[in-house]
């Protein structure tokens, strides 16, 4: 007489491979790390390391977060154009699916545009 497993047994095991695989790792890295990793207690060792050089002065730097919305807008669209590339290629080969989906991606781009240019992303500062 064959015996009927549940479905959820499957699941039950495969959850629980899922958590003992990645854990099993890193208690073994823990335990070496306890057995053979030197104790080096210190003031140099809590000490904030940064290029071998003790930090003077003030670590904040203020910057223009416009030149990284201007660089983000240029790659958004700069990606975007080869996508064009394709359908440039195959223009006459496209079925009317195929173009109504550009003409989106399209609406979709200028759309993206038109608003980046209302809240004056792409006005250079």
């Amino acid at each position: 007489m064959p015996v009927e497993y549940s479905p959820y047994l499957y699941l039950a095991v495969f959850l629980i491979i899922a958590a003992v695989f990645p854990l099993v790792p890193l208690a073994l890295a823990w335990l070496w790390s306890k057995k053979f990793s030197p104790k080096k207690p210190g003031a140099d060792k809590n000490a904030t390391y940064e290029c071998g050089l003790e930090s003077k002065g003030d670590a904040w730097v203020q910057f223009k977060s416009e030149y990284y919305l201007y660089g983000i807008v240029f790659l958004v669209f700069d990606v975007e154009t080869i996508f064009l590339l394709p359908f440039a290629v195959a223009f006459t080969n496209l079925s009317v699916g195929g173009f109504l989906a550009m003409m989106v991606f399209l609406l979709l781009l200028v759309e993206g545009l038109v608003w980046a240019w209302q809240k004056g992303v792409l006005t250079w500062k």
